[in-house]
């Protein structure tokens, strides 16, 4: 592969890079040799902190090879990063509006990996919607992965602010998307063409 992306995938609230798409990301980054470049950070702070910890990781590489894949509320955060530094995103059922779904998460929350706490408040709500991206300024930057059957998010909010020209839509299917690996193909084709077109 003569480009070599920095792939960061960024997973979901209350998930951890143990989580199975993040290891399929993974498999799947060791099987194409791109083993050395993809960063899963582990991702347990509120959100000020955690794009604080997401800039410092991005700033150490070349921005320029920066490709960011998210999951749900990943997506969020990859929305916000990739506008900031102007790179190619895969989102996997990607979380619009995070801030109207913390409201029922106020307080403790336990992680599903490894049990820790977390306690999420309302400085934190305003804290993603200081990150909220309301117009994208280069929507082809952005692709899409849906899933109809996603009981936790509805995946029109993503298709509305997305286009449905960015979107891959399935009927069916889950919050966790089901049969991811077989999308990452198609997922890593987007970020190579994306890219040589943003070098260009």
């Amino acid at each position: 592969m003569s480009v070599q992306p920095h792939v960061l995938y960024l997973h979901g609230f209350l998930s951890s890079p143990q989580s199975l798409k993040a290891q399929q990301t993974l498999a799947y980054c060791l099987e194409i040799g791109l083993g050395e470049t993809i960063t899963i950070p582990l991702m347990n702070h509120g959100p000020a902190e955690t794009i604080a910890q997401l800039h410092a990781l991005i700033d150490e590489n070349d921005t320029d090879q920066l490709v960011l894949m998210g999951s749900s509320l990943g997506g969020y955060y990859a929305t916000y990063l990739s506008e900031f530094y102007q790179a190619p995103a895969v989102l996997i059922n990607p979380a619009v509006r995070p801030y109207e779904l913390w409201e029922s998460h106020l307080g403790e929350n336990r992680n599903y990996y490894s049990d820790e706490v977390h306690v999420v408040t309302r400085a934190h709500i305003e804290e993603l919607k200081q990150i909220d991206v309301p117009v994208l300024s280069k929507a082809k930057n952005f692709k899409v992965f849906l899933q109809k059957g996603d009981a936790t998010l509805d995946y029109r909010q993503a298709l509305e602010k997305f286009g449905a020209g960015q979107c891959v839509v399935h009927e069916k299917g889950s919050h966790s998307y089901d049969d991811f690996e077989q999308e990452m193909p198609i997922m890593f084709d987007f970020f190579l063409s994306r890219i040589g077109e943003n070098k260009r």
